[in-house]
């Protein structure tokens, strides 16, 4: 039975007191699991700011994706892999585990071993290694393999003929999905997985015979390669893979989507570590409004049982083993494990027909200071323990899907049927999804889907240029994006030829809202979030996107598209004025600069480019896909390539390489071992530099930068630079720690705000006050609540929420120095922000 959720809270209190009162070397260390709240990427991290390789960006930007469709091949699909450099220093090796060179060889193994097992490179990682699927299934002629990708389309496409398919209910192949290793230093499921493939490839039972006749078996073997040679919990490029699938700006998340695109899985595991006891979902509240969530809890949960009887059935206790009994957060938690946002890869794959997703949290702890104090044979012992219980809870789901595979994909053929239908969600309940216990009020979440939306043409240059890239994103996401042929009327609003619509009445609908939609401000629903609260690329990519409640498309002209429509040009005569609005317009200007083009810039901050460019611009306005329109002015002040010392997150690193600067990382380390200041033109501070934490003559170098450069700070830790130098004459206010969230702002039309949208990112917001003379405003939250969607709760003595901050400044700027309150640049992710901070960078530089 669910324990009242206060109650089952204290009770999992007293357990982790009982085992942290354990040995030391049978008690697990507590608390370091992958979603504790809050966790967030790049708070004050131990070893400083980013750090990762100008190589790691290039090849996450340009790296390809797999097509992993069907090509007309059955199974088994056999290759063998070439070896990789043995590397002594990997660290899997350490805890008796494969290290990643080992692989390829154990897969080819595998492969001799019979007809059941198949390999696929599924992409390549940020540090370019390479990123291996594994299915396991009955062998299969190309004709059966056809057949089962014409069903599996069918599902998608046409559910309502797939739900009375005769071959569907009897033929089609359950595929499920295995994820491993998506933190690089959570390693066992990478070897679970290896186990259970050399399991399934040799046993000749007749339930296995059974299982692999009527399923197909994916294995992510290993998710972050990088990480896990690294021992690190991101990869090459310092990302959080489990936070960056609303933007897939890594590529390993690119190969992870397409794998849940082309396979369409029905089940998945995501293994993680480490929660003592196992931690299986589903979560608490609150949840994603956008799911169909009855479906997803109904055998989510009917699974999570399965498992957690298998991990306490292997007969490990905490006396003998220090490993505790198995949780699930949705029964034994009150709050703080949501599954609201897409960030995470089992909420994300719920978007494409999975309707059993779960993370799954191994329990003991060898990673982080585990790993470097503990003596090696008890991080081996932990280390089998947890390949252990990754074992059972795969097995158990193995057995789950060959005893529920009907009722599996008849839900996955239901959910693809409401949002083709239009149809309402149905709000979980006791009567709605029996068997589940403990159903409450706070466990409905639910939306009112619009009819459509519209991404109108014509609005602007940087609607066009933020418009293309959005809809290239949604289509890349799978979500179905039409174009309109002709004029067209909807709802009472005109809208030009040429406008993208995405019609809400398609399978995956979820995935379309929860990536265009506003959101909702959570505030009031919980105490704390897992993670982000509020993401909405509608608001923050800089695109103009306008929801249509009701009404029918039938008389809208339109054709689907498989990308956007490019929006690059060259004006054919005269000076040229690119507007700087967008990341690919800043990227464009700074190849300019670096290849020595004489660009100025106006007054409205836009960049002014001298006719004899033109080839250039030709050139970069196809590789950017931007726009250089033809402009009669051409005074302003001489604009220069910079180059950028930055004490950042992952995430802003990641962003300001894309955009094309020339980025030196530093921190307060780099900076203590003597950093030549001649050889960079402006400072960037949001991460890892502490003024006050210098050594004296590294201080004294800072001090004399920046009395004659520039320095951009972002948040807190910007802000305390700002004002340990003496420098910008403002008072920061910092708001809730863990606010986070879309809001909307008021700019300034200077120039670094001209052109913005206005709506901004915030976590940890701060505000500007007591401006002294020669500080501009450049921008300010909305008076009222500027919060539109997030979790923004005022602080216990009622300081620093949302109410504190509107009318207040969020962007200031004065001589050689701008200070961002806002998160322009978080996680890669608010596109349409990004441009502020590339403008303010040449501004002060």
């Amino acid at each position: 039975m669910r324990l009242p959720k206060p109650v089952a809270r204290a009770v999992l209190t007293a357990a982790v007191a009982v085992t942290a009162a354990g040995s030391l070397l049978l008690a697990p260390h507590n608390a370091t699991a992958d979603r504790r709240p809050p966790v967030r990427e790049g708070a004050a991290p131990a070893h400083g700011a980013a750090k990762a390789p100008a190589a790691a960006t290039r090849t996450a930007l340009t790296a390809p994706v797999t097509d992993l469709a069907a090509d007309g091949r059955g199974y088994p699909r056999e290759q063998v892999l070439g070896a990789d450099p043995e590397n002594p220093a990997d660290k899997s090796l350490k805890l008796g585990l494969v290290p990643y060179h080992a692989i390829a060889p154990k897969l080819n193994a595998l492969q001799r071993l019979g007809d059941r097992v198949s390999v696929e490179v599924a992409g390549r990682s940020a540090g370019g290694h390479r990123l291996y699927l594994v299915t396991v299934t009955a062998p299969e002629s190309a004709r059966r393999a056809r057949e089962q990708e014409r069903m599996r389309e069918l599902i998608e496409h046409d559910p309502g003929a797939a739900a009375k398919d005769r071959a569907v209910r009897t033929a089609y192949k359950t595929p499920v999905f295995f994820n491993s290793n998506i933190h690089g230093d959570e390693w066992e499921g990478t070897d679970a997985a290896l186990r259970l493939i050399e399991r399934l490839a040799t046993t000749r039972d007749a339930g296995t015979e059974d299982l692999l006749a009527h399923s197909r078996l994916y294995f992510d073997i290993t998710a972050n390669p990088d990480g896990r040679i690294a021992g690190t919990r991101e990869n090459a490029s310092g990302f959080d893979l489990n936070r960056d699938f609303v933007t897939a700006s890594q590529p390993e998340v690119r190969a992870m989507r397409q794998i849940e695109i082309d396979k369409q899985p029905a089940v998945m595991l995501d293994l993680h570590g480490y929660v003592n006891g196992t931690l299986i979902e589903p979560t608490t509240p609150p949840h994603g409004e956008n799911y169909e969530y009855d479906l997803f809890l109904k055998n989510t949960y009917a699974n999570a049982l399965g498992m957690e009887a298998a991990v306490n059935g292997l007969g490990l206790t905490p006396d003998k083993d220090g490993v505790e009994p198995a949780q699930i957060p949705f029964r034994d938690q009150q709050e703080g494990w949501d599954d609201w946002p897409p960030v995470f890869t089992p909420q994300y794959a719920a978007f494409h027909g999975t309707v059993a997703a779960h993370t799954v949290e191994i329990p003991l702890t060898v990673n982080g200071s585990a790993y470097d104090t503990l003596p090696a044979a008890e991080l081996r012992r932990r280390s089998a323990v947890n390949v252990d219980v990754a074992g059972a809870a795969m097995r158990a789901t193995l057995d789950f899907v060959r005893t529920h595979r009907s009722s599996l994909i008849a839900d996955q053929i239901e959910v693809f049927r409401r949002g083709s239908a239009g149809a309402a969600q149905v709000p979980v309940s006791a009567k709605t999804v029996p068997g589940v216990p403990g159903i409450g009020p706070e466990d409905v979440y639910t939306t009112v889907f619009p009819r459509a939306y519209v991404v109108p043409a014509g609005r602007s240059q940087r609607s066009a240029t933020a418009a293309a890239r959005l809809v290239d994103h949604l289509i890349a996401d799978d979500v179905r994006v039409t174009r309109a042929t002709g004029d067209f009327r909807l709802a009472g609003r005109t809208y030009p030829k040429g406008s993208y619509v995405v019609d809400l009445h398609q399978p995956k609908r979820g995935l379309a809202n929860a990536l265009l939609a506003d959101g909702r401000d959570i505030s009031d629903k919980v105490s704390t979030m897992y993670d982000i609260s509020g993401w909405s690329l509608g608001r923050l990519w800089g695109a103009t996107v306008e929801r249509v409640p009701g009404g029918s498309l039938a008389g809208v002209p339109r054709t689907a598209v498989r990308s956007a429509a490019p929006v690059g040009h060259v004006a054919a005569h005269g000076d040229l004025r690119l507007r700087l609005d967008t990341p690919q317009e800043v990227a464009a200007l700074n190849s300019l600069l670096r290849d020595g083009v004489a660009v100025r810039r106006s007054a409205d901050g836009s960049a002014l480019v001298p006719s004899a460019a033109r080839a250039r611009a030709v050139s970069l306005a196809g590789a950017y896909d931007v726009a250089f329109e033809a402009t009669k002015g051409a005074d302003g002040t001489p604009l220069h390539a910079a180059r950028v010392a930055a004490a950042v997150t992952p995430g802003e690193l990641f962003a300001l390489r894309e955009m094309n600067f020339d980025v030196v990382p530093v921190s307060t380390a780099v900076l203590d071992a003597g950093f030549d200041w001649s050889a960079v033109d402006v400072l960037f501070v949001s991460s890892g530099l502490d003024h006050t934490a210098l050594t004296p003559s590294a201080r004294t170098a800072l001090d004399a930068f920046l009395r004659t450069h520039g320095l951009v700070g972002r948040g807190a830790v910007g802000a305390a630079l700002n004002t340990d130098a003496g420098l910008l004459a403002v008072r920061p206010v910092e708001g809730d720690g863990d606010a986070n969230g879309v809001v909307r702002v008021v700019n300034s039309g200077g120039p670094v705000t001209a052109g913005a949208p206005d709506h901004s990112f915030v976590y940890a917001p701060v505000w500007f006050t007591a401006a002294g003379p020669g500080v501009r405003v450049e921008q300010s939250y909305a008076p009222g609540d500027p919060l539109v969607s997030g979790h923004w709760r005022p602080s216990a003595d009622g300081t620093g929420g949302p109410a504190a901050a509107a009318g207040r400044a969020s962007v200031v700027s004065g001589p050689r120095v701008v200070l961002f309150g806002t998160e322009p640049l978080f996680r890669d992710h608010p596109k349409g922000e990004f441009s502020q901070v590339g403008r303010a960078l040449l501004t002060v530089s």
